[in-house]
């Protein structure tokens, strides 16, 4: 696994083309975001997202969330309602993931049983340019361990997962909260997970 440092105010332009070339190649690497680190790949690549799935040692009907170049892009990858357009355009980018109808775009291994996705848009500069650069969604799911609980120092991510990823894009520790989940596929909006971010919106 390639190791690289980022600096925590100007991340290293090299460092992120780096990452965007090991994505565009098939690749898969573990990235920062706004609430702990992802391991991601290219949403379209088969083999990465099986690669992803064993490293993860989840079943096949685990929904992994993904994250989008831009909220622009947002109905390219979903059903978006006007409800559900004009709250996620308050929070976002944010620590968000919103499940939504998924749209024949991506790929069906990341729909769940019920033909939703999640779609997250952190804000953290690095993901951000990252699927910006790449021009198509990654995977985000966390960095855990075997036992699920998850990994925020680099040095430790390090050790764990060194052979199984290809790069990974150090930030410093990343011991904050998990996404909120919301839920936005029905008529009404459901919190299936209060996180890092407000959810007080949808009270």
């Amino acid at each position: 696994m390639e190791y690289l440092e980022l600096h925590p105010e100007t991340p290293q332009k090299r460092y992120i083309n780096k990452a965007v070339e090991v994505i565009k190649s098939g690749g898969v690497i573990i990235y920062p975001t706004d609430t702990f680190y992802g391991i991601g790949c290219d949403i379209y690549n088969k083999e990465a997202l099986e690669r992803i799935f064993m490293i993860k040692n989840e079943s096949k009907d685990k929904l992994f969330s993904f994250v989008i170049p831009d909220f622009k892009d947002i109905s390219k990858y979903a059903k978006v309602s006007d409800y559900a357009y004009r709250s996620m355009k308050k929070l976002l980018p944010g620590p968000y993931t919103f499940i939504l109808p998924a749209s024949r775009e991506v790929p069906k291994k990341l729909w769940s049983k019920r033909k939703t996705v999640g779609i997250r848009i952190p804000n953290h500069p690095v993901t951000l340019e990252l699927t910006q650069e790449i021009g198509s969604p990654i995977v985000s799911t966390s960095v855990t361990n075997r036992l699920g609980d998850v990994l925020t120092n680099p040095a430790e991510i390090k050790m764990v997962f060194n052979g199984q990823v290809d790069l990974m894009l150090a930030n410093g520790f990343l011991a904050g909260k998990p996404s909120s989940v919301i839920d936005l596929s029905m008529d009404e909006p459901e919190v299936i997970r209060e996180g890092a971010g407000d959810v007080s919106i949808f009270s």
